[in-house]
């Protein structure tokens, strides 16, 4: 990567990224970084391709990607119990799903994967998935369930009437007991050497973004309620739901769910966890 390069900066196109990516200072850094915008899959392959070269991808894409990737510390989305925006829409209760039709969002890794996790594991569960555009009705047109995330889960679950609805997190904490964490911040391991100093600057943009998010909250509310709809106790809600640390218990989570992708054959080998320290950015 040329030195002169604009560092590439990827960014999450949902709500739930908001608190920490909203006050991220782009115009003081405008002429050392780009913002590229995407939904997490987009975001995933863009990484993988060495399009983007910080910023959040799906847990899962970390997995299969380990080796060119590190870990941004006390960075992530992550939810212990609800989330609220990863969502299974179902018309017959899970434990009958058995080899029914399951339809897929194109826009998500984690999610995918952590609902073939629960369903095979928990449901001993094997059934037909395909992957279609997030639209719900058209999903359950040909589904028995179908899976949404993000923005997308939020407004079906507030317009739905017919469909029973489980929340994956709260699904994996009652099997689990683990938090659950579908994304995480990473760097590509082949500039950390070159563009040191550009990466702490990121890294300390997106933690003071971060804490702004947390004292700044109810703006983020009221944008919400703009942007999306909803209220504001509806949205103070979902944000009190979600994590954006990556400690020890958000670690422990996703190593356990790395474990089960493993054991249910969604990934090759055993994936440890590459974090960088706050001592070891510089």
């Amino acid at each position: 990567m040329n030195s002169k390069q604009k560092m590439v900066i990827g960014q999450i196109n949902f709500t739930n990224v908001w608190p920490i990516s909203l006050f991220f200072p782009y115009k003081q850094l405008a002429n050392s970084v780009k913002i590229m915008t995407q939904v997490p899959t987009q975001l995933n392959h863009a990484m993988k391709n060495g399009e983007i070269h910080i910023g959040p991808i799906s847990s899962f894409a970390y997995a299969e990607n380990k080796d060119n990737y590190c870990i941004l510390p006390n960075l992530s989305v992550s939810a212990h119990q609800k989330v609220g925006s990863i969502l299974l829409f179902h018309k017959k209760p899970i434990e009958e799903l058995g080899h029914g039709k399951v339809a897929l969002p194109t826009t998500s890794a984690t999610s995918v994967n952590l609902l073939k996790i629960l369903l095979n594991k928990y449901y001993d569960a094997s059934p037909n998935y395909f992957f279609a555009p997030p639209i719900l009705d058209e999903m359950m047109k040909v589904a028995d369930a179908a899976l949404l995330i993000g923005d997308d889960a939020i407004k079906a679950d507030w317009y739905n009437k017919q469909y029973m609805v489980t929340d994956l997190a709260q699904l994996w904490y009652k099997h689990t007991g683990h938090w659950m964490t579908f994304a995480v911040w990473a760097v590509q391991k082949d500039i950390m050497n070159t563009r040191n100093e550009e990466i702490q600057r990121i890294y300390d943009a997106l933690q003071s973004s971060k804490e702004q998010g947390r004292t700044r909250i109810k703006e983020i509310q009221q944008l919400a309620c703009e942007k999306i709809g909803g209220n504001i106790e509806y949205w103070d809600t979902y944000f009190h739901q979600l994590s954006y640390d990556f400690n020890e218990e958000q670690q422990q989570g996703l190593s356990f769910y790395f474990q089960c992708a493993q054991e249910c054959g969604l990934l090759p080998h055993h994936i440890t966890l590459d974090v960088l320290s706050n001592q070891t950015i510089v």
